[in-house]
Protein backbone atom coordinates (compact mmCIF):
# COMPACT_ATOMS: atom_id res chain seq x y z
CA UNK A 1 0.00 0.00 0.00
CA UNK A 2 1.25 3.48 -0.87
CA UNK A 3 1.98 5.66 2.15
CA UNK A 4 0.71 9.25 1.98
CA UNK A 5 1.51 10.76 5.39
CA UNK A 6 -0.59 13.38 7.10
CA UNK A 7 1.13 16.61 8.01
CA UNK A 8 1.35 15.63 11.69
CA UNK A 9 2.87 12.26 10.75
CA UNK A 10 5.58 13.96 8.70
CA UNK A 11 6.27 16.34 11.59
CA UNK A 12 6.54 13.45 14.08
CA UNK A 13 8.88 11.53 11.75
CA UNK A 14 11.20 14.52 11.38
CA UNK A 15 11.13 14.96 15.17
CA UNK A 16 12.40 11.40 15.67
CA UNK A 17 15.15 11.94 13.11
CA UNK A 18 16.19 15.28 14.58
CA UNK A 19 16.17 14.31 18.27
CA UNK A 20 18.29 11.44 19.57
CA UNK A 21 15.91 11.17 22.53
CA UNK A 22 12.21 11.45 21.70
CA UNK A 23 8.81 10.46 23.02
CA UNK A 24 5.60 10.37 20.96
CA UNK A 25 2.49 10.64 23.13
CA UNK A 26 -0.02 10.00 20.35
CA UNK A 27 -3.56 8.68 20.69
CA UNK A 28 -4.43 5.28 19.28
CA UNK A 29 -5.07 5.50 15.55
CA UNK A 30 -2.63 8.30 14.76
CA UNK A 31 -0.05 5.90 13.33
CA UNK A 32 2.78 5.72 15.86
CA UNK A 33 4.12 2.50 14.34
CA UNK A 34 4.31 3.63 10.71
CA UNK A 35 5.74 7.01 11.77
CA UNK A 36 8.51 5.28 13.69
CA UNK A 37 9.25 2.75 10.95
CA UNK A 38 9.46 5.53 8.36
CA UNK A 39 11.96 7.38 10.55
CA UNK A 40 13.92 4.15 11.06
CA UNK A 41 14.05 3.57 7.29
CA UNK A 42 15.52 7.01 6.68
CA UNK A 43 18.01 6.69 9.54
CA UNK A 44 19.12 3.32 8.15
CA UNK A 45 19.32 4.01 4.43
CA UNK A 46 19.44 7.79 4.00
CA UNK A 47 21.42 9.03 7.00
CA UNK A 48 23.35 5.79 7.75
CA UNK A 49 23.10 6.78 11.40
CA UNK A 50 22.03 3.40 12.86
CA UNK A 51 22.62 -0.28 12.12
CA UNK A 52 20.42 -2.33 14.46
CA UNK A 53 17.13 -1.34 16.07
CA UNK A 54 15.51 -3.08 19.02
CA UNK A 55 11.75 -2.69 19.42
CA UNK A 56 10.36 -3.55 22.87
CA UNK A 57 6.60 -4.10 22.78
CA UNK A 58 3.75 -6.08 24.37
CA UNK A 59 3.69 -9.68 23.16
CA UNK A 60 0.75 -9.40 20.77
CA UNK A 61 1.99 -6.13 19.34
CA UNK A 62 5.48 -7.59 18.88
CA UNK A 63 4.06 -10.67 17.21
CA UNK A 64 1.50 -9.06 14.89
CA UNK A 65 1.67 -5.28 14.60
CA UNK A 66 5.26 -4.43 13.67
CA UNK A 67 5.59 -7.17 11.08
CA UNK A 68 2.15 -6.37 9.70
CA UNK A 69 3.03 -2.70 9.26
CA UNK A 70 6.22 -3.57 7.38
CA UNK A 71 4.28 -5.78 4.99
CA UNK A 72 1.50 -3.22 4.59
CA UNK A 73 3.49 -0.16 3.43
CA UNK A 74 5.51 -0.39 0.24
CA UNK A 75 7.87 2.47 1.15
CA UNK A 76 9.26 0.35 4.02
CA UNK A 77 10.66 -2.32 1.71
CA UNK A 78 14.26 -3.10 2.49
CA UNK A 79 13.86 -3.28 6.25
CA UNK A 80 14.46 -6.79 7.54
CA UNK A 81 12.60 -7.75 10.71
CA UNK A 82 13.31 -10.58 13.14
CA UNK A 83 10.89 -11.50 15.94
CA UNK A 84 12.73 -12.46 19.12
CA UNK A 85 9.83 -14.40 20.59
CA UNK A 86 9.00 -17.86 21.89
CA UNK A 87 11.30 -20.35 23.66
CA UNK A 88 14.93 -19.45 24.31
CA UNK A 89 16.19 -21.52 21.41
CA UNK A 90 13.94 -19.65 18.97
CA UNK A 91 14.87 -16.29 20.49
CA UNK A 92 18.60 -17.00 20.07
CA UNK A 93 18.01 -18.07 16.48
CA UNK A 94 16.07 -14.85 15.81
CA UNK A 95 18.93 -12.76 17.22
CA UNK A 96 21.34 -14.57 14.92
CA UNK A 97 19.39 -13.71 11.76
CA UNK A 98 20.52 -10.85 9.54
CA UNK A 99 18.03 -8.01 9.98
CA UNK A 100 17.80 -4.30 10.76
CA UNK A 101 14.89 -4.39 13.23
CA UNK A 102 14.55 -6.90 16.06
CA UNK A 103 11.24 -7.06 17.95
CA UNK A 104 11.08 -8.52 21.46
CA UNK A 105 8.29 -8.68 24.03
CA UNK A 106 8.90 -6.66 27.17
CA UNK A 107 8.91 -9.74 29.42
CA UNK A 108 12.15 -10.91 27.76
CA UNK A 109 14.08 -7.66 28.09
CA UNK A 110 15.82 -8.85 31.27
CA UNK A 111 16.86 -12.08 29.55
CA UNK A 112 18.21 -10.17 26.55
CA UNK A 113 20.31 -7.80 28.68
CA UNK A 114 21.69 -10.47 31.01
CA UNK A 115 22.23 -13.33 28.57
CA UNK A 116 23.10 -11.80 25.22
CA UNK A 117 25.62 -9.41 23.74
CA UNK A 118 24.20 -5.93 23.32
CA UNK A 119 24.54 -4.78 19.68
CA UNK A 120 21.68 -2.30 19.29
CA UNK A 121 22.33 1.38 18.70
CA UNK A 122 18.64 2.39 18.66
CA UNK A 123 15.78 1.29 20.92
CA UNK A 124 12.05 1.84 20.39
CA UNK A 125 9.83 1.27 23.43
CA UNK A 126 6.28 0.62 22.25
CA UNK A 127 3.96 1.36 25.18
CA UNK A 128 6.39 3.39 27.22
CA UNK A 129 3.84 3.41 30.07
CA UNK A 130 4.67 -0.25 30.74
CA UNK A 131 8.01 1.01 32.11
CA UNK A 132 6.41 3.37 34.62
CA UNK A 133 7.58 1.37 37.64
CA UNK A 134 11.20 2.04 38.64
CA UNK A 135 11.14 -1.18 40.67
CA UNK A 136 10.29 -3.44 37.72
CA UNK A 137 13.01 -5.81 36.47
CA UNK A 138 12.43 -4.76 32.88
CA UNK A 139 13.08 -1.11 33.82
CA UNK A 140 16.29 -1.94 35.70
CA UNK A 141 17.54 -4.16 32.87
CA UNK A 142 16.99 -1.58 30.15
CA UNK A 143 18.43 1.19 32.32
CA UNK A 144 21.63 -0.85 32.63
CA UNK A 145 22.29 -0.74 28.87
CA UNK A 146 20.80 2.69 28.21
CA UNK A 147 24.25 4.40 27.97
CA UNK A 148 25.12 2.08 25.06
CA UNK A 149 22.11 3.28 23.03
CA UNK A 150 22.64 6.23 20.68
CA UNK A 151 18.96 6.80 19.88
CA UNK A 152 15.83 5.97 21.85
CA UNK A 153 12.13 6.52 21.11
CA UNK A 154 9.21 6.05 23.49
CA UNK A 155 5.69 5.47 22.14
CA UNK A 156 2.45 5.57 24.11
CA UNK A 157 -1.00 7.10 24.16
CA UNK A 158 -1.20 7.18 27.97
CA UNK A 159 2.09 8.49 29.38
CA UNK A 160 0.82 8.96 32.95
CA UNK A 161 -1.98 6.44 33.60
CA UNK A 162 -1.68 6.77 37.40
CA UNK A 163 -0.67 10.41 37.54
CA UNK A 164 2.46 12.51 37.04
CA UNK A 165 4.45 10.30 39.42
CA UNK A 166 4.71 7.74 36.58
CA UNK A 167 6.66 10.11 34.35
CA UNK A 168 9.89 9.87 36.34
CA UNK A 169 10.68 6.30 35.31
CA UNK A 170 9.49 6.74 31.72
CA UNK A 171 11.33 9.98 31.00
CA UNK A 172 14.32 8.90 33.10
CA UNK A 173 14.72 5.81 30.94
CA UNK A 174 14.84 8.02 27.86
CA UNK A 175 17.12 10.86 29.01
CA UNK A 176 18.95 9.09 31.87
CA UNK A 177 17.61 11.51 34.47
CA UNK A 178 18.67 14.79 32.84
CA UNK A 179 15.27 16.49 33.08
CA UNK A 180 13.39 15.06 36.07
CA UNK A 181 16.40 14.05 38.15
CA UNK A 182 18.34 10.87 38.64
CA UNK A 183 16.54 9.71 41.79
CA UNK A 184 12.84 9.15 42.45
CA UNK A 185 13.16 10.61 45.96
CA UNK A 186 14.35 13.95 44.63
CA UNK A 187 11.57 13.98 42.05
CA UNK A 188 8.92 13.38 44.71
CA UNK A 189 10.34 16.00 47.05
CA UNK A 190 10.55 18.58 44.29
CA UNK A 191 7.13 18.18 42.70
CA UNK A 192 4.86 16.25 45.11
CA UNK A 193 3.40 16.21 48.58
CA UNK A 194 2.34 13.10 50.58
CA UNK A 195 -1.34 12.34 50.08
CA UNK A 196 -2.67 9.13 51.62
CA UNK A 197 -0.54 7.99 54.52
CA UNK A 198 -0.47 6.13 57.82
CA UNK A 199 1.96 7.85 60.18
CA UNK A 200 5.35 7.48 58.49
CA UNK A 201 4.06 5.21 55.71
CA UNK A 202 3.09 7.18 52.57
CA UNK A 203 0.80 5.36 50.12
CA UNK A 204 0.35 8.02 47.44
CA UNK A 205 1.49 11.50 46.44
CA UNK A 206 -0.29 14.54 45.05
CA UNK A 207 1.33 17.23 42.86
CA UNK A 208 2.36 20.54 44.38
CA UNK A 209 0.83 23.73 43.04
CA UNK A 210 2.30 24.42 39.63
CA UNK A 211 4.04 21.02 39.45
CA UNK A 212 2.18 19.91 36.33
CA UNK A 213 3.23 22.96 34.30
CA UNK A 214 6.80 22.69 35.60
CA UNK A 215 7.10 19.01 34.67
CA UNK A 216 5.63 19.55 31.21
CA UNK A 217 8.03 22.43 30.66
CA UNK A 218 11.03 20.29 31.54
CA UNK A 219 10.14 17.46 29.15
CA UNK A 220 8.61 19.49 26.33
CA UNK A 221 11.80 19.51 24.24
CA UNK A 222 11.79 15.72 23.79
CA UNK A 223 8.04 15.00 23.74
CA UNK A 224 5.24 15.37 21.21
CA UNK A 225 1.65 15.00 22.41
CA UNK A 226 -1.28 14.69 19.99
CA UNK A 227 -4.93 13.78 20.43
CA UNK A 228 -6.89 11.89 17.79
CA UNK A 229 -9.82 14.32 17.93
CA UNK A 230 -7.48 17.15 16.86
CA UNK A 231 -5.99 15.40 13.84
CA UNK A 232 -8.45 12.79 12.55
CA UNK A 233 -11.53 13.76 10.55
CA UNK A 234 -13.93 10.92 11.30
CA UNK A 235 -17.25 10.47 9.42
CA UNK A 236 -20.48 10.96 11.29
CA UNK A 237 -21.75 7.84 13.03
CA UNK A 238 -25.37 6.97 12.24
CA UNK A 239 -27.41 5.11 14.85
CA UNK A 240 -30.36 2.95 13.89
CA UNK A 241 -32.44 1.57 16.75
CA UNK A 242 -34.34 -1.67 16.18
CA UNK A 243 -36.78 -2.65 18.92
CA UNK A 244 -37.73 -6.26 19.54
CA UNK A 245 -40.51 -7.56 21.80
CA UNK A 246 -40.87 -10.99 23.35
CA UNK A 247 -44.12 -12.92 23.06
CA UNK A 248 -46.61 -13.18 25.90
CA UNK A 249 -45.38 -16.63 26.90
CA UNK A 250 -41.75 -15.48 26.89
CA UNK A 251 -42.57 -12.42 28.96
CA UNK A 252 -44.41 -14.70 31.41
CA UNK A 253 -41.26 -16.77 31.88
CA UNK A 254 -39.23 -13.58 32.27
CA UNK A 255 -41.59 -12.25 34.92
CA UNK A 256 -41.63 -15.55 36.80
CA UNK A 257 -37.86 -15.71 36.96
CA UNK A 258 -37.71 -12.09 38.07
CA UNK A 259 -40.26 -12.67 40.83
CA UNK A 260 -39.34 -16.16 42.09
CA UNK A 261 -35.65 -16.27 41.07
CA UNK A 262 -36.37 -19.79 39.79
CA UNK A 263 -37.64 -21.46 36.63
CA UNK A 264 -38.11 -25.23 37.06
CA UNK A 265 -37.25 -27.55 34.16
CA UNK A 266 -37.03 -31.33 34.05
CA UNK A 267 -33.41 -31.37 32.79
CA UNK A 268 -32.20 -28.65 35.16
CA UNK A 269 -33.61 -25.55 36.84
CA UNK A 270 -32.71 -21.97 36.09
CA UNK A 271 -32.05 -20.38 39.45
CA UNK A 272 -30.43 -17.24 40.82
CA UNK A 273 -28.78 -17.25 44.24
CA UNK A 274 -28.80 -13.48 44.72
CA UNK A 275 -29.73 -10.19 43.05
CA UNK A 276 -26.55 -10.02 40.95
CA UNK A 277 -27.10 -13.58 39.73
CA UNK A 278 -30.72 -12.72 38.92
CA UNK A 279 -29.63 -9.75 36.81
CA UNK A 280 -27.26 -12.06 34.95
CA UNK A 281 -30.01 -14.62 34.27
CA UNK A 282 -32.49 -11.95 33.16
CA UNK A 283 -29.95 -10.50 30.75
CA UNK A 284 -29.35 -13.96 29.30
CA UNK A 285 -33.08 -14.52 28.92
CA UNK A 286 -33.45 -11.20 27.12
CA UNK A 287 -30.78 -12.41 24.70
CA UNK A 288 -32.72 -15.62 24.11
CA UNK A 289 -30.99 -18.37 26.11
CA UNK A 290 -30.01 -19.07 29.73
CA UNK A 291 -27.52 -21.35 31.46
CA UNK A 292 -29.22 -23.71 33.89
CA UNK A 293 -27.88 -25.11 37.17
CA UNK A 294 -25.96 -27.82 35.26
CA UNK A 295 -24.30 -25.36 32.89
CA UNK A 296 -26.50 -26.42 29.98
CA UNK A 297 -28.11 -23.87 27.67
CA UNK A 298 -31.90 -23.44 27.78
CA UNK A 299 -33.17 -21.75 24.65
CA UNK A 300 -36.07 -19.40 25.28
CA UNK A 301 -36.52 -17.47 22.02
CA UNK A 302 -34.80 -16.34 18.82
CA UNK A 303 -36.29 -12.85 18.54
CA UNK A 304 -33.01 -10.99 18.38
CA UNK A 305 -31.48 -13.52 16.02
CA UNK A 306 -34.38 -13.04 13.62
CA UNK A 307 -33.81 -9.29 13.57
CA UNK A 308 -30.04 -9.76 13.23
CA UNK A 309 -30.65 -12.01 10.24
CA UNK A 310 -32.76 -9.29 8.62
CA UNK A 311 -30.09 -6.66 9.27
CA UNK A 312 -27.37 -8.82 7.73
CA UNK A 313 -29.57 -9.46 4.71
CA UNK A 314 -30.20 -5.72 4.37
CA UNK A 315 -26.43 -5.14 4.44
CA UNK A 316 -26.37 -6.83 1.03
CA UNK A 317 -23.02 -8.55 1.40
CA UNK A 318 -21.19 -5.74 3.20
CA UNK A 319 -19.17 -6.68 6.31
CA UNK A 320 -21.11 -6.58 9.58
CA UNK A 321 -19.40 -6.51 12.99
CA UNK A 322 -21.51 -7.99 15.80
CA UNK A 323 -20.71 -7.78 19.49
CA UNK A 324 -21.92 -10.56 21.79
CA UNK A 325 -21.98 -11.00 25.55
CA UNK A 326 -22.43 -14.67 26.47
CA UNK A 327 -20.89 -17.80 24.98
CA UNK A 328 -24.29 -19.17 24.05
CA UNK A 329 -24.90 -15.94 22.08
CA UNK A 330 -21.86 -16.74 19.94
CA UNK A 331 -22.99 -20.31 19.37
CA UNK A 332 -26.48 -19.26 18.35
CA UNK A 333 -25.23 -16.43 16.10
CA UNK A 334 -22.85 -18.85 14.38
CA UNK A 335 -25.64 -21.36 13.88
CA UNK A 336 -28.08 -18.79 12.59
CA UNK A 337 -26.04 -16.61 10.23
CA UNK A 338 -22.80 -18.55 9.74
CA UNK A 339 -20.63 -15.92 11.42
CA UNK A 340 -16.95 -16.37 12.21
CA UNK A 341 -15.24 -15.25 15.42
CA UNK A 342 -12.39 -12.75 15.42
CA UNK A 343 -9.98 -14.26 17.93
CA UNK A 344 -7.29 -11.59 17.55
CA UNK A 345 -7.30 -7.80 17.64
CA UNK A 346 -6.32 -7.63 14.00
CA UNK A 347 -8.72 -8.30 11.12
CA UNK A 348 -7.25 -10.86 8.79
CA UNK A 349 -8.13 -11.25 5.17
CA UNK A 350 -9.78 -8.77 2.82
CA UNK A 351 -12.66 -6.48 3.61
CA UNK A 352 -14.58 -6.99 0.39
CA UNK A 353 -18.26 -7.63 0.16
CA UNK A 354 -17.81 -11.40 0.10
CA UNK A 355 -16.33 -11.61 3.59
CA UNK A 356 -18.45 -13.37 6.20
CA UNK A 357 -19.74 -11.26 9.08
CA UNK A 358 -17.37 -11.19 12.04
CA UNK A 359 -18.16 -11.69 15.68
CA UNK A 360 -16.17 -10.10 18.45
CA UNK A 361 -16.70 -10.13 22.21
CA UNK A 362 -17.47 -6.67 23.59
CA UNK A 363 -14.50 -6.28 25.86
CA UNK A 364 -12.01 -3.49 26.42
CA UNK A 365 -8.73 -3.74 24.54
CA UNK A 366 -5.78 -5.04 26.55
CA UNK A 367 -3.04 -2.76 27.63
CA UNK A 368 -1.06 -1.73 24.58
CA UNK A 369 -3.87 -2.94 22.34
CA UNK A 370 -4.51 -1.49 18.88
CA UNK A 371 -7.51 -0.94 16.69
CA UNK A 372 -6.29 -1.85 13.24
CA UNK A 373 -7.71 -0.95 9.87
CA UNK A 374 -11.24 -2.30 9.53
CA UNK A 375 -11.70 -2.74 13.28
CA UNK A 376 -13.82 -0.73 15.70
CA UNK A 377 -14.26 -1.05 19.43
CA UNK A 378 -17.84 -1.92 20.38
CA UNK A 379 -19.52 -1.37 23.74
CA UNK A 380 -22.49 -3.33 25.03
CA UNK A 381 -24.70 -1.33 27.39
CA UNK A 382 -27.74 -2.39 29.36
CA UNK A 383 -30.53 -0.40 30.98
CA UNK A 384 -34.25 -0.05 31.64
CA UNK A 385 -36.97 2.26 30.37
CA UNK A 386 -38.77 4.29 33.06
CA UNK A 387 -42.43 3.37 33.38
CA UNK A 388 -43.64 6.85 32.41
CA UNK A 389 -41.81 6.68 29.07
CA UNK A 390 -42.55 3.14 27.97
CA UNK A 391 -45.36 4.22 25.67
CA UNK A 392 -43.13 6.72 23.91
CA UNK A 393 -40.45 4.08 23.38
CA UNK A 394 -42.96 1.51 22.19
CA UNK A 395 -44.28 4.06 19.69
CA UNK A 396 -40.79 4.45 18.27
CA UNK A 397 -39.98 7.89 19.65
CA UNK A 398 -36.26 8.55 19.54
CA UNK A 399 -35.95 9.54 23.18
CA UNK A 400 -33.01 7.35 24.04
CA UNK A 401 -29.44 7.25 22.85
CA UNK A 402 -28.55 10.89 22.29
CA UNK A 403 -25.00 9.62 22.04
CA UNK A 404 -23.01 6.57 23.10
CA UNK A 405 -20.93 6.55 26.24
CA UNK A 406 -17.35 7.48 25.45
CA UNK A 407 -15.98 4.68 27.59
CA UNK A 408 -17.17 1.86 29.81
CA UNK A 409 -15.34 0.17 32.65
CA UNK A 410 -16.19 -2.43 35.23
CA UNK A 411 -15.98 -5.60 33.14
CA UNK A 412 -13.80 -7.27 35.79
CA UNK A 413 -15.15 -10.20 37.77
CA UNK A 414 -15.77 -13.87 37.50
CA UNK A 415 -17.09 -15.37 34.31
CA UNK A 416 -19.72 -17.57 35.86
CA UNK A 417 -22.54 -18.74 33.61
CA UNK A 418 -20.50 -17.84 30.59
CA UNK A 419 -21.00 -14.11 30.99
CA UNK A 420 -19.89 -11.22 33.16
CA UNK A 421 -19.23 -12.22 36.75
CA UNK A 422 -21.30 -11.04 39.67
CA UNK A 423 -18.41 -8.93 40.93
CA UNK A 424 -18.19 -7.21 37.58
CA UNK A 425 -21.93 -6.57 37.52
CA UNK A 426 -21.76 -4.98 40.95
CA UNK A 427 -18.73 -2.95 39.98
CA UNK A 428 -20.48 -1.32 37.04
CA UNK A 429 -18.29 1.65 36.38
CA UNK A 430 -18.82 5.17 35.20
CA UNK A 431 -19.90 5.42 31.59
CA UNK A 432 -18.74 8.28 29.50
CA UNK A 433 -19.09 11.99 29.60
CA UNK A 434 -20.44 14.72 27.35
CA UNK A 435 -23.29 13.19 25.42
CA UNK A 436 -23.06 10.23 27.75
CA UNK A 437 -24.33 12.52 30.53
CA UNK A 438 -27.36 13.24 28.35
CA UNK A 439 -27.70 9.49 27.85
CA UNK A 440 -27.67 9.00 31.62
CA UNK A 441 -30.25 11.73 32.28
CA UNK A 442 -32.66 10.15 29.80
CA UNK A 443 -33.23 7.15 32.01
CA UNK A 444 -30.65 4.55 31.13
CA UNK A 445 -28.97 2.56 33.88
CA UNK A 446 -25.37 1.44 34.10
CA UNK A 447 -24.40 -2.20 34.50
CA UNK A 448 -24.14 -1.60 38.22
CA UNK A 449 -27.93 -1.11 38.27
CA UNK A 450 -29.01 -4.11 36.23
CA UNK A 451 -31.74 -5.43 38.50
CA UNK A 452 -35.13 -5.01 36.84
CA UNK A 453 -37.51 -3.54 39.43
CA UNK A 454 -40.63 -4.10 37.37
CA UNK A 455 -40.75 -0.49 36.20
CA UNK A 456 -39.68 -1.27 32.67
CA UNK A 457 -38.52 -3.90 30.23
CA UNK A 458 -34.94 -4.83 29.61
CA UNK A 459 -32.98 -2.97 26.95
CA UNK A 460 -29.68 -3.82 25.43
CA UNK A 461 -27.69 -2.39 22.55
CA UNK A 462 -24.53 -2.16 20.54
CA UNK A 463 -22.42 0.99 20.46
CA UNK A 464 -19.66 1.71 17.99
CA UNK A 465 -17.20 4.61 17.92
CA UNK A 466 -17.26 5.01 14.17
CA UNK A 467 -17.25 2.76 11.14
CA UNK A 468 -18.65 3.72 7.72
CA UNK A 469 -21.31 1.26 6.63
CA UNK A 470 -21.48 -0.54 9.99
CA UNK A 471 -25.03 -1.06 11.18
CA UNK A 472 -25.32 -0.12 14.83
CA UNK A 473 -28.52 -0.99 16.59
CA UNK A 474 -30.17 -1.46 19.96
CA UNK A 475 -32.91 -3.92 20.85
CA UNK A 476 -35.55 -3.64 23.56
CA UNK A 477 -36.70 -6.83 25.31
Amino acid sequence: MRYVPHEYQEYAKEFIIRERVSALFLDCGLGKTVITLTAVWELLFDYFDIRKVLVVAPLRVARDTWGGELEKWEHLSGIGLSKVLGPEKERLAALGREAQVYVINRENVEWLVDSCRWEFDMVVIDELSSFKSHRAKRFKALKKVRPKVRRIVGLTGTPAPNGLIDLWAEIGLLDMGQRLGRFIGGYRERFFLPDKRSRQMVFSYKPRDGAEEAIYGLISDICISMRACDYLDMPECVYNRVEVAMSGREMELYGKLEKDMLLPFAEGDIDAVNAAGLSNKLLQMANGAVYDENGKVKRIHDRKLEVLEDLIEAANGKPVLVAYWYRHDLERIRERVGAVELDTAECRGGSGGGDPPGVRRARAEPAGGRLHAGMVRAYLVFGTVPADEREAVAAGAGRYGGGPPSDCEGDAGRTGDGGPGEEGLRAGGACGSGEGEDWRRKGWRQRSCLRNTGTGRRIWGFWSLSCPGLRVFRMRM
